[in-house]
């Protein structure tokens, strides 16, 4: 199957071929004619699987189709300075994501009159605002600042005719679900709803009942499943050692473009320091970094300017390269479900991934569940495989469990109160929870 099959805009098709893009991924060809007929859609497909020309392309086709895609220059000056209304929102859980999807927005409209615009926090709202009043029909954003613009009378949500929900499980993670549950009460009431999720958890079948009508459910991969073309492997090693051990690791990569997962914000500045004092070039991206650090450090990361990076989960979110060689990470993750969003960074585009592991005794819990999460154990590999050196440092764990530290216990996400309410901090992402959440990402 090709993309003209699916009966596309042509100005959508010239984008593709302009890409270079010629045929769907499953899920784009399983997703596109259930969007194009205006079916409810629940979606279920890993990161790096064409998920967001997924649900964009059959959506800006469909909006061309309510307002019309003009052919002349004249038709096209017309429709440009005519009113314009949201026709579209798609709602993103960070900042990086929600960038990344509205630089796809623009690459797959290039060729129509449509206006995508992308709002979020970290940065002044002036831009945002002057864009929103000039007129958009396609809104990307992040929760907590749709909510301070819409606060502010800057947003309509009125007239809506494709509502988006991306990476559901995330913002059910980061306790976004009293915030969208306040958006949706805002949106048109007769729209199309579409949900994408990296995991199908049960809370997101039940807000999928809540929010969408008979929706079609796609999972292209199940939840377990993990990139086929990535090498994982394990080692075991003890907390006091980790920074050696992934010292002596990324020398014998250097220059390999490499993703390093940690737990906390702490954390990850904590082995950037130590990596840059044993002379390797690494960069931190999380929550507490300003959004121009984080665009600078993934700019930077994109031409290997360092080859490193090191990041939270939530922060890497939105990170979208495809010739990412390794991901290690440095701490397991406390949900499962996470090593598989976080080792499918690596082997996009066809390409193979490596992605290793470290393990310490009282992460041994944390093994236990992703290994039956995933139905198959993670390679133990022996010492020899990363260095000679390290003979003493990285060994293999007693039989019996270490303790494992009880887990903190988020609040709920206490977002605003009332939509309507003045708000001219022109803030965003809820400061305040974000701070209660820093010790935590």
């Amino acid at each position: 199957m090709n993309f003209e099959s699916l009966k596309l805009h042509k100005s959508i098709l010239k984008s593709l071929a302009k890409k270079g893009y010629k045929e769907p991924t499953p899920i784009q060809e399983q997703t596109i004619p259930l969007v194009l007929a205006g079916r409810d859609v629940v979606g279920c497909a890993q990161t790096g699987t064409g998920k967001t020309a997924a649900f964009a392309l059959p959506t800006i086709h469909r909006i061309l189709d309510l307002i019309g895609n003009p052919t002349t220059g004249a038709e096209k000056r017309r429709q440009r300075s005519g009113r314009r209304v949201i026709r579209c929102l798609i709602l993103s859980p960070t900042r990086e994501l929600a960038g990344q999807i509205g630089d796809n927005l623009d690459t797959y409209s290039e060729f129509t009159t449509l206006r995508n615009t992308v709002v979020y926090g970290g940065v002044k709202q002036y831009s945002q605002v002057k864009a929103l009043k000039r007129g958009v029909d396609i809104l990307v954003a992040t929760p907590g600042r749709l909510i301070d613009l819409g606060q502010q009378g800057y947003v309509d949500l009125t007239k809506i005719d494709v509502l988006i929900l991306d990476e559901a499980d995330q913002m059910l993670d980061m306790g976004f679900i009293p915030d969208l549950t306040r958006i949706v009460a805002k949106c048109n009431d007769i729209r199309q709803t579409l949900m994408f999720s990296a995991t199908m958890a049960p809370e997101i079948r039940r807000l999928s009942k809540q929010w969408l009508n008979n929706p079609e459910e796609i999972q292209v991969a199940p939840d377990a499943a993990t990139p086929d073309l990535v090498d994982q492997s394990l080692f075991f090693v003890d907390r006091q050692d980790k920074q050696q051990v992934l010292t002596e690791l990324l020398r014998g990569i250097e220059g390999e473009k490499t993703l390093v997962f940690t737990r906390t914000k702490r954390g990850a500045d904590k082995v950037t320091k130590r990596l840059s004092r044993d002379g390797i070039k690494a960069m931190a991206i999380h929550g507490d970094k300003s959004q121009s650090q984080r665009r600078a450090a993934m700019e930077r990361f994109k031409s290997k300017r360092p080859p490193v990076l090191i990041a939270t989960d939530l922060a890497s979110r939105g990170l979208d390269f495809s010739d990412i060689s390794h991901v290690i990470n440095y701490e397991l993750p406390q949900t499962p479900e996470v090593y598989v969003h976080r080792i499918g960074r690596t082997a996009r585009a066809g390409r193979a991934g490596i992605a290793i592991s470290f393990c310490a005794g009282d992460e041994r819990k944390q093994l236990r569940l992703i290994e039956r999460l995933m139905r198959e154990s993670v390679p133990v590999k022996p010492i020899s495989m990363i260095s000679e050196a390290l003979v003493g440092v990285v060994k293999e764990l007693p039989e019996e469990e270490a303790p494992t530290p009880r887990r903190k216990r988020r609040g709920s996400h206490p977002g605003r109160r009332r939509w309507h309410a003045k708000n001219n901090s022109g803030k965003s992402e809820s400061n305040g929870k974000n701070r209660r959440r820093s010790k935590q990402q």
